[in-house]
């Protein structure tokens, strides 16, 4: 009713930022974009042997968790992964299988980790998306490097960015709800706590006990629990599958999920959104659900 359609469109160019803004940021719709990074040197330097040759043996901060899980609720919990700080090439072994470990390794650091942590490799893509910069009037606020195994998995939520995703290598999965279907999404407060290592070699998690509750989703989209939460039944949920050389625009406020090839690589810019009616509209939306669940 809102103008979504059932699959996720193509473009087989990037876009004037004058057409990108009218036809896609503007009205808040997702896209894949094609050609838009085949000029990046990224789509064939970057392989395994090259980033242990660039990044080498540095120590960089990697996501460790026992199920693949970062920030999600497990055991009436919101856990955080356990931020571990090792060398690249201890990290590189363990995505190729010539370390085995029980756990599961994902650079996923946001905050810019691509310009803070691995600046080696900034040379290889670009600092900014030109006709986005444009379209928006401003440079991103983000730029962040993602690789890790297949086993890792981002649950659903929505961030107040507009994200261009953009797959240098393997494949990323992602499952979409528009910011309309907040009503059927579950959101539940909860502690927030970490995944620490014990001596055993075994994860515990501790709960952050100063730290205020956090609002999450506590629903598996790829296996919803309809009874606990059957208002979920009527979401309409987009799948699309980013490949290398393609990018995802994935708008402000749409709650997404995560799964990927194993060792995929990619690098994601985060425009900040506009705080203008569609931020409204999310927010007025949000507070009614909120209001209607207490009636």
């Amino acid at each position: 009713e809102l103008g979504w359609t059932e699959s996720v469109p193509y473009l087989d160019r990037p876009p004037s930022p004058l057409e990108f803004y009218r036809e896609w940021v503007s009205p808040n719709k997702p896209c894949i974009i094609q050609n838009a990074i085949s000029h990046w040197p990224a789509l064939k330097k970057w392989t395994s042997a090259y980033l242990r040759e660039v990044v080498g043996p540095k120590v960089v901060s990697v996501a460790v968790t026992p199920n693949g899980y970062a920030d999600a609720v497990f055991r009436d919990r919101f856990v955080m992964p356990e931020e571990r700080q090792m060398p690249f090439t201890d990290f590189l072994d363990i995505v190729e299988k010539k370390v085995t470990s029980p756990n599961v390794f994902y650079v996923q650091k946001q905050c810019s980790n691509l310009t803070e942590e691995f600046p080696e490799l900034v040379c290889d893509v670009q600092p900014d998306i030109p006709w986005m910069t444009e379209a928006l009037g401003k440079k991103p606020d983000a730029v962040n490097f993602w690789l890790g195994e297949s086993a890792a998995v981002t649950s659903l939520h929505k961030d107040h960015y507009e994200n261009l995703y953009c797959v240098i290598s393997g494949e990323k999965h992602f499952l979409l709800h528009p910011p309309s279907d907040r009503p059927f999404i579950p959101y539940e407060l909860y502690q927030p706590a970490t995944y620490q290592v014990s001596e055993d070699g075994s994860f515990e998690i501790v709960d952050e006990k100063s730290a205020d509750k956090v609002p999450w989703i506590p629903l598996d989209p790829l296996n919803p629990n309809l009874e606990q939460y059957p208002e979920y039944a009527q979401a309409k949920p987009l799948q699309c599958t980013v490949k290398a050389g393609e990018m995802l625009y994935l708008p402000s406020l749409w709650f997404h999920h995560v799964q990927q090839s194993h060792g995929c690589i990619a690098v994601n810019y985060w425009y900040d959104m506009e705080y203008d009616l569609k931020y409204s509209y999310y927010q007025l939306l949000d507070c009614l659900t909120k209001t209607v669940k207490v009636l």
